[in-house]
């Protein structure tokens, strides 16, 4: 029996989990479905087992697969590590009603929410994770464990670097053939940002036209 998992039990994971367990029961293959989450102290959850990684790993099996449904992009990475140390093996998660045009490249482990749009010559790369209604317009390219909340707009000829997160509604303008808008790596754009301009890497953006939280130290909560 193939032993799946998604990697998480959390809000996004329990959001997934219902459209892998769609995804891997038509495939008519015997397999078992579970959550994985090393702190949760719930033996069960919507219907499923929730096991530590190391309590999946004893559990016999022909082959594993997992999705790493955490919305960290530092702590995703560290987990796609140890699988892949393990042998385990990524798969997508695709909502049936995606909408994915031409010569789009997608990296393996995505998490493709329901109402996704991808449109045209767009790169992705692996681990991408896009929640409910967003979408990514023609002739963008995108990096790493990059996270876009719901409600993301990424209009085209947009460079978004690995690790960003977008957070839910933010709007990203259009870029220029050649000159693409560019977010970058580490970069966070808050939720309901209008991005106009290049985002530094590893700088945190919000507002309508978005720009840098400026920190004062003489602020105290």
């Amino acid at each position: 029996m193939k032993q799946v998992a998604i990697y998480g039990a959390s809000g996004c994971g329990r959001g997934v989990l219902p459209i892998a367990r769609s995804q891997w029961y038509a495939t008519g293959e015997p397999y078992e479905l579970v959550f994985l989450d090393d702190h949760s102290t719930a033996g069960m959850l919507n219907g499923h087992a929730v096991l530590t990684y190391a309590q999946w790993l004893e559990r016999p099996a022909t082959s594993r697969h997992v999705n790493i449904a955490i919305a960290n992009s530092k702590v995703r990475e560290e987990l796609v590590q140890r699988c892949e140390a393990d042998g385990v093996q990524f798969f997508e998660v695709r909502a049936p009603n995606v909408v994915q045009m031409d010569e789009v490249s997608l990296g393996e482990g995505a998490i493709l929410s329901p109402f996704v749009t991808l449109t045209s010559n767009i790169q992705i790369g692996r681990h991408f994770h896009a929640n409910l209604y967003s979408y990514v317009e023609h002739d963008c390219i995108i990096g790493d464990f990059v996270t876009f909340a719901p409600g993301v707009q990424c209009n085209g000829n947009v460079v978004i670097e690995s690790h960003a997160y977008i957070g839910s509604g933010a709007v990203i303008k259009q870029g220029q053939t050649g000159r693409p808008l560019v977010i970058g790596q580490g970069a966070t754009v808050g939720m309901g940002a209008v991005v106009t301009k290049n985002v530094p890497a590893g700088a945190t953006v919000v507002g309508n036209p978005a720009k840098p939280i400026v920190k004062n130290k003489n602020f105290k909560c």
